[in-house]
């Protein structure tokens, strides 16, 4: 799919050796995170990073089979990338300045240049000759869609307090930024992108699902770990977070699936 396969290659794998070696430290010490990160939050980060050590390992084994012919690895690597770029720019967008802070700001470069520099290059016969079934397509647009403007109106909804009493938050408000400036708007050009038959948005919203997988299932981990934190787990935390993320992962085999693919 990828023209200069070595060159993304060569990027994958360094945001992916990065990001095992960062998720690796915060499992074996968390007490890294002490002075950063409040222990309430504490499951979501080292969620997080168990989610990150199993993404980073796919990446790295995708990569070392992968061929130039090897269309649908390409695009779940992208999809596992945009979770780096999400996971690692809530690290630096919160300050978690500890002393591994150099590398997720090298991890939200590599990741967000990385994925820039594989869309550019994306072979012109690909785009071209991409196609899927009409069911499939569909159901792909107006999923993306939906996501896009449930998560969009979640947020809005609850920033608007913060705005009309000009408060802030001490945590987690990265995610608002990270969605709203980012993921949705990707979520929806993307799924407007398919409806058209686009060959792009046919590429890449399988990629977008398998981030949306990634980023929910750390959530679903984070509600799982909350006992080694003296926390409860809630079922109001696990089930949604495990209900999506399935969803996505689905959604995401099966437009994959589906996907064909004519070299001419």
């Amino acid at each position: 799919m990828v023209r200069n396969l070595r060159t993304n290659k060569i990027l994958w794998l360094l945001t992916a050796l990065f990001s095992l070696a960062a998720a690796l430290a915060g499992v074996i010490n968390t007490d890294i995170y002490s002075k950063v990160v409040s222990e309430d939050v504490m499951p979501g980060v080292f969620g997080q990073d168990l989610m990150t050590i199993a993404a980073s390992v796919i990446i790295l084994l995708l990569v070392f089979q992968m061929k130039e012919g090897d269309l649908k690895k390409q695009i779940v690597v992208l999809g596992i990338i945009g979770y780096l770029f999400y996971a690692y720019g809530i690290y630096v967008i919160e300050q978690v300045y500890n002393l591994l802070y150099y590398i997720y700001l090298a991890i939200f470069a590599l990741s967000f240049w990385s994925i820039a520099y594989s869309v550019a290059k994306i072979h012109p016969d690909a785009l071209q000759n991409v196609r899927v079934s009409r069911a499939v397509r569909q159901v792909s647009a107006w999923f993306s869609l939906l996501v896009a403007v449930i998560f969009n109106i979640l947020w809005i909804v609850q920033l608007l307090p913060l705005l009309k009493a000009g408060d802030k938050i001490e945590n987690l408000y990265s995610v608002y930024i990270l969605d709203l400036c980012f993921i949705m708007p990707a979520f929806v050009i993307i799924g407007v992108m398919v409806l058209r038959k686009s060959g792009l948005g046919l590429l890449l919203i399988p990629a977008m699902f398998i981030l949306g997988f990634t980023l929910i299932f750390s959530l679903a981990i984070a509600e799982s770990v909350k006992p080694l934190f003296d926390l409860n787990v809630t079922a109001g935390g696990l089930i949604p977070s495990l209900v999506l993320s399935i969803l996505f992962l689905v959604l995401a085999l099966l437009h994959l699936r589906k996907l064909e693919f004519d070299k001419a």
